[in-house]
Parts: C-alpha cells; structure tokens; sequence
C-alpha cells in the first residue's frame, strides 16, 4: 500500500461546505483521507430562498429568514466542529436576486459566514467537477438543477468543457396559474434551443430534485440497492417515469415514500425539464451523482497528486484499514493472486477487473474487528453499500461477493436477489473465485505477508498448482491449505496440485 494513502489515513482533516441553493441550504462536513472522502454530517433546510424571483426579482421573504436561521445554526456547528476547510457558497438565487448582495452582508454580520457567490458559469464548471470527483471517468454532459437555474457542463476525458446556465429551475418555470405540463413542454423546449452543443450519449444529473425522481424510479422497479450515486436509467426508462411524475397530482406525489412536501412541490417541473433534456441532447441513458457543487469546490482544493489517486482504491484502502490489521497484507494478496487473476473469467473487462480485484484485497481484512457468528453478512454489508464512489452498482455487489467468498459465505450470498439483479452468472462466478483465491492467501499464510511471499500460486495443465519455497512446505501446505486450495480449483474448474517438497 502507497505510503501517501497510509499517510493520509492516519492524517485525516475536517472539511465544511455550506451551499446556498435556491431551493435549499445544505451544510455538509467532510473528512478526507487522502482521496477518500467520507459524509460524517450532512443537513439541510428547504427555505426557498427563490421562491418568488420571478415574480418581485427579490428572495422570499420567509425563505430567506428560514435560510438565516439555518445559516446561524451551521456556524455554531462549523465553530465547534474547527473544520481545516470552509466553503460558503451561493448559486442562482443569490445571485440573480435584487437584494442578493444585502443578504449575503445580512449574513456575514449575524452568523461571520462570507458567502462567495457563484457566476452561472462558476456554478456549472463546479458542478461538472463534483461529476468528476465521484465518477472520475465521466464522459458526456453534466447538468445540475437547482431552485432557479439548469447548469449544463460538457466533460471529456477527465476535462470540464465550458458550461452554460439556463433559467430552468422549477421556480423559474413556475406561473401563476398554475402547473400546465403541455405549457410547459413548450417553454422547456423553447429554453433549451440554445444547447445544441451539449449533445451526448450520457447525461450526469445533479441537484436533489433528480436524486428524489431517482428514487421514485427505484421504489416503482423494486430496486434492491436504495443507493442513488452511480444509478442509471436508459433515456426510455427516464422519459416514462418523469411523464408518470408530470401526470400525477401533489397529493399524490406527496404520498409516495420519499417525496417530501416540498420536494413534492417541484419535482414535476424536474421531471419535464430531464424529459426536454432527453429530446433535446439526444441522451441514451442518464447517471445520477450524488456528487455536485460543493464536492467540486473540494475537489478543486486537493493537491494534484491526491487529484489523480482512484477514489474507489482510495475508499477501499481507507475503509479496510480502518477494521483491519495489516497494512501490508492488501499490497502481498495482490501480488500473491496474479497468476489466478489471469485466469479468472471476464466480469467487466481486463483493466476494470484488475482495479476491481485490487480493491478487493483492500478489503480482505474487513471483517478482522467483527463478531465471527456475524462477520460474513456485515462484512458483505458493509461493502455492497460504502459510500465509495467511482463504482457502478454492479461493481459494488462483484466486490461484495468477492469478499462474502473470502470470509467463507456461500455462494448464494446474504443477498441472493440483489445479486441475481445486479450482476449476471458470470460475473458471480468470478467475484466468488476471487474472493476464494484471497481466502487462500489469507488462511495458508495466517495474513501474514513474511510467510505468503513463500508460496506462489498457478495455472497450468489444466489445474490449480500450490507450491511453497524449501523447507516451507510442512507449513504452508497443509489440510488447511488443501481445502481451501479444492474450493478456489472447483471454481475455477480446475483440479488442485500441491506440491511437497519444494516449488516445482
């Protein structure tokens, strides 16, 4: 294990970030071990600050009040809390409304928060950084809604294009008369004739009017995984449940599990302009991030070596070393398991796999720290839903049975219809020989580096071949080793070899 990862796991620092949306007002702490970035608190207060923008040009009234005594509560957590970093940001609201600028000194006089107002092109490139943080290898269009505004920023190759801001938020679409969805359609689609460029196979969406239409979805297809970062909707999908959403009364709505009445209120609007956005841009599919503006102003803050460290190892290596014991034991398995790897069945693709199994050998001491009657189900637990990001879901439930094979689970898993929804046969089959070839390391060697580097694993002929270094062999090749060995060879469809007197 690098170590600047070790380093910064045993330096982490508090991070705060406060966003003045203008529907919401969220105050999030952070702790960062390196690239690895943990939600510790996480609090919010739908105030409408934009509320009534179009209308009078100003913020609400009673929003604003609401967002000032959320404000003045944020500050006494972020004095007690010392964080080593503060953001204070504010997006559409702030910074369209006549009297923006009187709030944001309101503020600073009663609460001591200095609020840095965001252009719509700030907003959109922070936005379109969050994407990044969490997915690094987003490619396509972003698009963050908010209150007042739709931001839309292209990326490429790990670069954030230039971004443009729309008014498209649900207060800037709201009238007078009333939610009208062929009206509206219409306005939506006259807004968006300016994005043309932004065309793409695959859209990012931020802001948490999409993360609650995301989890109407979920509810409404039984989904297992209630995790909403990295979920994917195909364009079809998206389209039908945001017509569903735009046909349906608030009381409705208001009915369904996790629809707040706030967000009750504008999720329609949500729901027409992802539909506008589906036709317009061309989308296949739709990927939702949990992660925007205030994880990019973070990220933005890294230095460039923690920038370019992979977020999923990184979480890995932060989350394994926490329950573990050995900080040299994931770096040895992964050496140790080079020879099976190869020999694994595709479940991704090569490089993906490698980085899967990588992450898995972070792991592989999970469950050091936990109740051994209760150990392969929270382990199991633990792993399907981390909040690491940088992993499709199907990712998660492969590393997930990887390590419910490594602790000695069955193959049908804590989660046998999790799995059978997230992951084909195939990719069960070698998430299961993985973890089966890290049990093998992990018992033949008591998890001891010294004595695994002894022992080499490989493929030949048609079977699993074990062999230890001279004078190693009454040690490591035991009846331990052999049943372990048996179950790695039958899954992988091989037979097993042990050598006794030295490596052959």
């Amino acid at each position: 294990m690098p170590e600047a990862l070790l380093s910064a796991i045993a330096s982490p620092r508090e991070v705060a970030a406060i966003d003045i949306g203008s529907n919401s007002v969220r105050l999030v702490l952070y702790r960062l071990e390196g690239r690895a970035i943990w939600t510790v608190f996480n609090e919010k207060v739908l105030a409408g600050l934009g509320r009534d923008l179009g209308a009078t040009a100003r913020l609400s009234e009673e929003g604003a009040a609401q967002a000032l005594t959320a404000l003045k509560r944020f500050a006494a957590v972020i004095d007690g809390v010392q964080p080593a970093l503060t953001f204070v940001a504010a997006t559409a609201a702030v910074r369209e409304a006549e009297d923006g600028q009187a709030f944001c000194e309101r503020v600073a006089a009663e609460t001591g928060l200095h609020i840095r107002v965001l252009s719509g092109e700030q907003e959109a490139r922070y936005a379109a950084l969050g994407v990044l943080a969490g997915i690094p290898d987003a490619d396509g269009v972003s698009g963050d809604l908010g209150g007042a505004s739709l931001e839309l920023t292209r990326i490429r190759d790990g670069v954030v294009g230039d971004g443009i801001t729309l008014p498209l938020g649900p207060f800037a679409l709201s009238d007078p008369k009333g939610f009208d969805a062929g009206r509206l359609r219409e306005v939506i689609a006259k807004r968006l004739k300016s994005v043309g460029d932004y065309k793409a196979d695959t859209f990012y969406a931020v802001g948490g009017a999409w993360r609650t239409l995301a989890q109407v979805h979920m509810n409404h297809v039984r989904y297992p995984l209630h995790i909403v970062h990295q979920y994917v909707l195909d364009a079809d999908a998206a389209r039908d449940i945001a017509r569903l959403v735009a046909r349906s009364s608030r009381a409705s709505l208001e009915a369904w599990p996790g629809v707040s009445k706030k967000r009750a209120e504008t999720l329609p609007y949500a729901a027409l302009v992802l539909e506008g956005l589906i036709e317009r841009l061309g989308l296949k599919r739709i990927v939702l991030s949990a992660w925007g503006v205030r994880e990019g102003l973070l990220y933005e803050a890294l230095d460039a070596e923690t920038v370019t460290t992979d977020p999923l190892l990184a979480g890995c290596t932060a989350l394994g070393a926490r329950q573990g014991i050995s900080a040299t034991l994931p770096g040895a398995l992964f050496g140790w398991i080079q020879p099976i790897l190869e020999a694994l069945p595709v479940a991704f693709d090569r490089d993906r796999d490698r980085r899967l199994a990588d992450a898995a050998c972070r792991l592989a001491d999970l469950g050091a720290r936990l109740h051994p009657d209760h150990r392969v189900e929270l382990a199991f637990d633990q792993v399907l839903r981390a909040p690491i990001p940088a992993q499709t879901h199907a990712e998660r439930a492969w590393l997930a049975c990887a390590v419910n094979a490594r602790y000695g689970g069955p193959g049908a898993t804590p989660e046998p219809g999790t799995i059978t929804r997230l992951l084909t046969e195939e990719q069960r089959q070698s998430a299961r020989a993985l973890g089966l070839a890290i049990r093998l390391a992990c018992d033949m060697s008591g998890r001891s580096p010294q004595l695994l580097v002894n022992a080499r694993a490989r493929i030949a002929d048609g079977a699993l071949v074990l062999t230890a270094a001279e004078g190693y062999a009454p040690v490591l090749l035991g009846e331990q080793t052999r049943r372990r060995g048996k179950a790695l060879a039958e899954a992988l469809g091989l037979r097993l070899d042990i050598a006794s007197d030295g490596e052959r």
